[in-house]
């Protein structure tokens, strides 16, 4: 049991018997006397990745969700589906199409993950922070190129495209930011 006072962001636990992680927590304080201290949560139920939000009472009690974090693997895509392997006991889990479609760009053969199992069933994903790709098309570099803010498109391996600076060639290695599929810095 936890109770409002142990939500953080980024803690699962158990609301309607899904497991929801929380996203965003505040703690609101009372303006008339005696009232109890409000705490507005935000958070994904990781079986139908809908984002939802709720108010509880400072106090309140929510159960822990039989949730797990193991070392994954991302082994491979069939289709519009992945497939990753727990490194644990080498199970292999599926990843419906829609989920797997917006973490697809960053992911190689191989690439190590998070993998959330809830009841013995993959939920969540985690990628990495950060990963390196090869630049596989993008226009010759610039002569000249200054430090201003100019850019260009790059095409990646795994076909995610995205802006980087003009002195940057095809064949390079870069570091994205798979929260936001941002351009780092070369690897």
């Amino acid at each position: 049991m936890y109770t409002t006072n142990d939500f953080k962001k980024g803690l699962v636990i158990k609301l309607d018997g899904a497991p929801c992680v929380l996203l965003d927590v505040a703690f609101q304080s009372p303006s008339a006397r005696g009232a109890n201290t409000m705490v507005k949560t935000k958070y994904r139920n990781l079986l139908t990745a809908q984002v939802l939000e709720k108010t509880f009472r400072s106090g309140d009690k929510v159960d822990e969700a039989d949730f797990e974090r193991h070392k994954g693997q991302f082994l491979y895509a069939d289709g519009g589906r992945g497939v990753f392997m727990d490194l644990e006991n080498y199970e292999q889990f599926e990843m419906e199409e829609d989920n797997f479609e917006a973490i697809a760009p960053f992911l190689l053969d191989g690439t190590e993950v998070q993998l959330g199992i809830f009841q013995e069933r993959m939920v969540s994903v985690d990628l990495p922070m950060v990963v390196e790709l090869i630049v596989t098309e993008t226009a010759p570099a610039l002569k000249n190129a200054t430090a201003t803010a100019q850019t260009k498109e790059a095409l990646l391996e795994t076909g995610l495209r995205l802006q980087v600076p003009p002195y940057l060639e095809t064949g390079e290695k870069i570091k994205v930011d798979t929260r936001d599929g941002r351009f780092i810095s070369r690897a």
